[in-house]
């Protein structure tokens, strides 16, 4: 006999799948595995299920299944199904997440999807639809989330029929298992295969321990889509993801791992227009002094420049092809942001105002490339050893900053140190960008010495002044100063490169300011739903308007 105690810890543990729930930690029975209800289900490697494949593979829908099952992987954990499944389908579209996972591996793994929400935040509450697909999008994948309230079931078909007959694209499916008589609530599984005479998608679930793969009636996960996530009052729904042409960005991102990012978000696109219809406003530095005096504690963990780092013993004193691409990358964009009029202005200003105003120093402190070498190679060793979003702590003991060979050229600048961890050690190295010639010997790491090759704090803030919408500015009253503003932040003219970096950020920056209210949901997945291209709301229209024309409605130059 079971005893309704049991019953009730089984369906609390259950109810963490895939979605938000309360509830303390409990003991529970241990299980191995479910019975698949059938109907509705057809197990995969059934008869049945077998002659399904056979026919869908004749008929060309099984194109994607190949990729997906190459590599598809077990949810590590109960809440994990949205990071299993979107781990499965990044690593199937061969998307380098460009930073390592284990030993010299560049892989996604479910431990490294932490840039939306905390591990340990999804270990204890599952993920929502909309965090996934911010996940996705962070990861560099190409987006398009629809809500069942925003989609039909024939649209759903064809995006099914046009994952599954083509490797260059894979849908996860959102969605409650109830109508499928199955236990639980919340779900996330890729989406395998579509056999068009019976109607039916295979479902891929990611929690093997639990159901097997299975094909379900098409329109019957439509239904399960088409229910409300408890967590947050929407409709489930799909994402269909394929890759970028490119890299979204290449040095500078902005960050909602630290909490400050809310405040930073509202006071970028909040409270700077305000700010700027100040009276007496009439020169480039008086503008500058009133925003940076304003910025809210711990604003430089907003904003993030990307750095490298791999353990010493792998690669020797040598560095890779694609290392040395990587870093060429990031040091073309720093030295493109740096021949900007508008950097010089950040730079003569932080100087002067760090003279005599206090507030403006712990900007400057930041900038120490011994201070950003600990805490950067604290985070690699982390990742390096697969203990992101775990309880560990990790200190850094600097040692030198060196210089490695890059096929004859001018030597790169490295950070050498040790990351300890209780009794465990592990040298990193962390490759530093650059944004002049490089010198014949490793340049001055001494603090005393304020021309910085490497990115800093004038950089981060020049980039974040360039991605505001240019709407931000109008408030300005003096005519001639808002001219010489907008010559300043207008990206016409920026180089290419610089210009789409620039072009990513503002969208970030529109998707984070709308992520922080839990309403703007909806429009969240809206956002990436409509294109690829950097997209931002216009408070004027109403409507997602296209980054690169939108344009101040009620004033011009």
């Amino acid at each position: 006999m079971v005893t309704l105690g049991y019953l009730w810890q089984i369906k609390g543990t259950e109810k963490r799948e895939g979605k938000r729930s309360g509830g303390k930690t409990m003991a529970v029975a241990s299980l191995y595995r479910r019975v698949l209800p059938s109907p509705p289900a057809i197990e995969f490697a059934s008869a049945e299920g077998k002659r399904l494949f056979s026919e869908a593979f004749q008929s060309g829908t099984m194109e994607g299944f190949f990729k997906l099952i190459s590599y598809f992987q077990t949810q590590s954990e109960p809440a994990y199904c949205g990071l299993a499944s979107l781990s499965v389908v990044l690593n199937a579209l061969a998307i380098d997440p460009g930073r390592k996972w284990k030993g010299p591996w560049r892989w996604f793994d479910e431990s490294m999807l932490d840039c939306c929400e905390p591990l340990d935040k999804v270990k204890a509450e599952g993920i929502t639809f909309g965090k996934v697909a911010c996940l996705a999008h962070c990861a560099g994948a190409k987006v398009e989330a629809y809500r069942t309230s925003h989609s039909s079931v024939d649209d759903f078909r064809n995006h099914v029929i046009k994952c599954t007959s083509s490797e260059d694209c894979h849908l996860i499916a959102s969605y409650h298992r109830k109508p499928f008589k199955q236990t639980g609530s919340g779900h996330f599984s890729p989406i395998g295969g579509f056999h068009s005479g019976s109607d039916m998608v295979l479902i891929l679930d990611v929690a093997r321990f639990k159901y097997p793969p299975h094909w379900v009636p098409l329109e019957l996960l439509w239904e399960a889509m088409d229910t409300i996530d408890e967590a947050t009052g929407h409709h489930r729904g799909f994402m269909v993801l394929s890759r970028l042409q490119k890299a979204p960005s290449l040095l500078y991102t902005l960050s909602c791992r630290h909490e400050s990012w809310v405040s930073m978000a509202r006071y970028l696109i909040d409270d700077v227009p305000i700010l700027l219809k100040s009276e007496g406003l009439s020169s480039v530095p008086e503008v500058l002094f009133l925003l940076f005096k304003s910025l809210p504690a711990n604003a430089g963990d907003f904003i993030k420049w990307v750095a490298e780092v791999r353990r010493q013993e792998e690669d020797g004193s040598i560095l890779s092809k694609e290392e040395e691409e990587r870093l060429a990358a990031k040091e073309e964009v720093l030295q493109q942001v740096r021949e900007t009029e508008l950097y010089k202005f950040v730079t003569d200003f932080l100087s002067s105002a760090i003279s005599y105003c206090t507030s403006f120093s712990s900007l400057s402190n930041k900038d120490l490339l011994s201070e950003i070498a600990a805490c950067v190679c604290c985070q690699g060793a982390a990742i390096l050893t697969g203990g992101l979003g775990v309880n560990q702590q990790f200190c850094f003991r600097a040692t030198c900053v060196k210089c490695l060979k890059a096929n004859g050229d001018a030597p790169i600048t490295v950070v050498s140190g040790m990351v300890v961890s209780g009794n465990n050690e592990q040298g990193v190295d962390m490759l530093v960008p650059e944004s002049t010639a490089k010198s014949k010997n490793c340049y001055n790491s001494d603090p005393s010495d304020r021309v910085l090759k490497h990115p800093s704090s004038n950089d981060a803030l020049t980039v974040l002044l360039l991605a505001l919408p240019p709407c931000t500015w109008q408030g300005i009253k003096d005519e001639k100063l808002f001219a010489e503003i907008h010559g300043l932040i207008s990206i016409e003219n920026l180089p290419d490169v610089l210009r789409q970096e620039v072009l990513h950020l503002r969208s970030q920056l529109h998707f984070l300011e709308k992520a922080k209210d839990k309403e703007m949901e909806d429009e969240i997945v809206s956002l990436l739903r409509l294109s690829t291209q950097p997209f931002l709301f216009s408070s004027t229209s109403g409507v997602w308007e296209d980054v690169e024309s939108f344009s101040c409605k009620s004033r011009s130059v």
